[in-house]
């Protein structure tokens, strides 16, 4: 009899039906942002950062050309390169140079986004106020354009060599290279040592390689991938 009433309740169990909880749909699960996520917008920060450096670069280049080929009484040699910002090519290079520098600004901005390091950072956003400033402020206002002259080639030449620790070989070694160069070139032109090549071709011994830099830097961040990416510690710069 025992046997029968366990059986009958089994019975009458399993003649109810699915039970309450298992009849509901699953619950859908909120999307995770993972790692392969924050990689992919870190990659895509630092692709843009490349293009807008690179395009800056090389749109002042060729206008800074085109300037000198406008000006036929132009020397190179003599003739500094802010002597473009006035006469008949004011337009074409203070132009140019003020979008230079706004590009180089944009590039800074989404490059932090990779690093998050302000003692790049701050220099590399320096780099763009200094070339905006030389654009609104021309040689025939004196003082102000000397200083943001200056902050151009400095900070131009700084962030070559403080960007090095961001990059990997030989890139890293092209950087410093080319970055101390400028910055040679700078107090040599400060201290109006021309080497015989003149106040212009001093001049282009500071910005022609920054420029150069700034081409090669923008093209080697575009191709970078996330696994080349260099760690946080070999980001660092090295003790001592």
């Amino acid at each position: 009899a025992h046997a029968c009433r366990e059986a009958a309740k089994v019975y009458a169990g399993s003649s109810q039906g699915p039970r309450a909880s298992e009849s509901r749909p699953p619950r859908a699960r909120k999307p995770v942002i993972g790692r392969t996520h924050v990689r992919g917008m870190r990659a895509d920060r630092r692709t843009w950062a490349g293009l807008l450096f690179l395009v800056g670069s090389v749109q002042f280049l060729l206008a800074m050309l085109v300037a000198e080929g406008m000006r036929p009484d132009y020397s190179i040699s003599t003739n500094t390169i802010s002597d473009l910002g006035v006469q008949s090519t004011a337009l074409l290079f203070n132009a140019s140079v003020v979008i230079l520098g706004i590009l180089i600004l944009a590039s800074a901005y989404l490059y932090h986004g990779t690093h998050r390091r302000l003692w790049i950072t701050i220099p590399f956003l320096l780099a763009g106020v200094g070339p905006i400033g030389v654009g609104l402020f021309p040689e025939t206002t004196g003082t102000p354009h000397l200083v943001f002259a200056f902050i151009s080639f400095f900070f131009g030449g700084l962030i070559a060599i403080l960007t090095a620790f961001q990059t990997r070989p030989p890139f890293r070694y092209l950087s410093v290279v080319l970055g101390l160069v400028g910055l040679v070139a700078l107090v040599l032109y400060a201290s109006q040592t021309s080497l015989g090549i003149g106040d212009g071709g001093m001049e282009r011994m500071i910005a022609y390689p920054i420029l150069f830099w700034g081409i090669a830097f923008g093209g080697y961040l575009m191709s970078l991938d996330e696994a080349a990416a260099p760690s946080a510690a070999a980001a660092e710069p090295p003790a001592g």
